[in-house]
Formats: C-alpha cells, structure tokens, sequence
C-alpha cells in the first residue's frame, strides 16, 4: 500500500519573518493532527537553512531545485549542489516543474540528470511532468507525458528513492482542474510507462502525486482517484488551514 504524499511547494514566495511563521503554523498542526500520510513542504532557498533548524519531525523538508552539475563543489556560479542541499537538512528536491521547463529551457535530458545527482546524494527528486493545454487540444497528452517519463527518470530509480509528480500544465494556479477521469486515465498511463522502464516492482511502489489547481473542496476526490499517491501543491500551501485542509481529507 503506497503511503500518500503531501507536499507544498512554496515557489519564490515568503521573506523570513512569513515564511518561519508558516513553517511553524505547518509543523505545529502537524504534530497535533497525525495522518496516515508523509507531508513535505518545499520553501525557498532563502528559507531552508533556517526552517531546517525548527523542531519538525514528521514533515519532510525539500528544495525547489538542484543543479544539473554531477559535482559536490565548483565553480558553478548560482547553482546549489544536491551534497549542499542535503548538508542543509533537505531529504527531497523538486525537478522538471514546468515552469522551469518553460522558463528556464530544461530539457528531459537536463531533468533526468538533476534527478540523477539528487538520488545518488541520498535526496529523493520530485520528477514533474505535465502537457500544455495546446497538446491536451491536439490529443497528444498522454504521448508527451509518457516521452517526459521516458526521458526523465533515471534508471537506478526507484519507488523509495523517486517521486513522480503530474501537472498538467493549464491546470496550475489558474483554478481549472482535469476531470477525474483524465487524472485516472493519465496516471495509469505513468504507472505503466514506469512499469515498463523499470519493472512491475518499481512501479507498484512509486508515488505519483496530482498537482494543479489542488484546493480542500477538490482534494478527497482528486486524491481518491485510481494511482493518485498524493499531491503537489502551489499557492493553497502558503496557507496553513488551505494546505492543511487538503492533508485532512485523508485522515
């Protein structure tokens, strides 16, 4: 039985003083309500450091990106090593999120890479996939995100070493969800593109989680949905009572 996942990913929001009270409002909550579930939240680099001082067992801490440099050290102006992120208190690290694939060019092969560092430092990566809504149109969604799958999962992955996380693209931050049978229909798409990169026994562990548009009047039914292993979740998790109100729907 694959344990759920819920995970906020914070993005380029939060100075310190909010972004500690948040983390703070998040753990406290979170040491009193126990669920069946892992939750993790992925604050800033500016915040990291300092949230991982906090008393916070029982949420995961990770990161919004690691470099795609295989070295611990160097001269990589700007980059952060994924031995740097887990000297940091960090267990997980976000990659391939769309909007990094579209703003800042990553390709599958970039992704796979990032992937790849973060596995072998004892980081678990969140692998991101997602359509455009113009190849939703042209009914290429399915094909694009089995592609991404392909090309951007290491092959020493594994269900306790990598997260899959699908976004469909049109469907972040903008309030329109897929409907449930696009959400089922795509995520066992994943599960047999993952079975059949990585065998039946990787894919029957590996969480993949929804994300887009996730809010707590749609989370028991999006996270019920056939192969749905958890959630991603963007602007409900700058909300302690939005974000936690999504995990409570699985209590």
């Amino acid at each position: 039985m694959r344990k759920k996942l819920i995970a906020g990913n914070w993005k380029m929001n939060q100075t310190k003083a909010d972004g500690l009270a948040l983390a703070k409002a998040v753990f406290e909550v979170a040491s009193k309500e126990k669920g069946n579930f892992d939750v993790l939240i992925c604050p800033g680099m500016n915040l990291l450091p300092l949230i991982a001082e906090l008393p916070h067992e029982g949420v995961y801490l990770g990161a919004q990106d690691v470099s795609v440099a295989p070295k611990d050290f160097g001269a990589y102006t700007g980059d952060v090593s994924a031995a740097q992120l887990k000297d940091l208190g960090a267990s997980h690290v976000i990659v391939g999120h769309s909007e990094r694939r579209a703003m800042r060019h990553e390709t599958d092969a970039i992704v796979k890479e990032k992937a790849l560092n973060a596995i072998e430092k004892g980081l678990i990566p969140v692998v991101c996939v997602g359509e455009t809504l113009e190849e939703r149109e042209e009914g290429k969604a399915l094909e694009i995100v089995c592609r991404q799958i392909r090309e951007s999962v290491p092959s020493i992955a594994t269900g306790e070493n990598l997260v899959v996380a699908y976004e469909p693209v049109w469907a972040i931050g903008t309030g329109k969800v897929p409907s449930v049978q696009d959400v089922e229909e795509m995520h066992t798409a994943i599960r047999e593109e993952i079975k059949s990169l990585l065998g039946e026994s990787v894919a029957s562990t590996m969480r993949i989680l929804y994300g887009g548009s996730v809010k707590p009047s749609n989370a028991k039914e999006l996270l019920g949905v056939a192969n749905v292993d958890g959630a991603l979740i963007g602007g409900a998790s700058l909300k302690v009572e939005d974000f936690w109100g999504i995990a409570a729907t699985q209590m």
